[in-house]
């Protein structure tokens, strides 16, 4: 790359978060959630590049960060859970005392 596509990129990036700014919308919570994303798909380029050990690092570090994300899907899949197993019990319960 020579300066000037350097440059044009930086102009064109700088300009697009000030328009993004006077919207209103934030840039840091956008790439807050996808940077997961960004450390896994590093991570699976560099393992495919015979690069096994930052790989797998930066895949780690990117499913360990996207928990983050999932945790209040995981809460609600464990509560359901719970929620099913215990309702099971009080049935079978209820069938053994006729």
């Amino acid at each position: 790359m020579n300066g000037k596509t350097v440059l044009g990129a930086g102009l064109v990036l700088i300009g697009a978060l000030v328009v993004l700014r006077i919207f209103n919308i934030h840039v840091g919570s956008i790439f807050g959630a996808l940077l997961p994303f960004i450390l896994i798909g590093f991570g699976i380029v560099g393992w495919r590049n015979n690069k096994k050990l930052i790989g797998g690092i930066l895949i780690v570090i990117g499913a360990l960060s996207l928990l983050k994300f999932l945790s209040g899907i995981i809460v609600l899949a464990v509560a359901i859970a719970l929620i099913i197993g215990g309702v099971s019990m009080l049935k079978k319960n209820n069938r053994g005392s006729y």
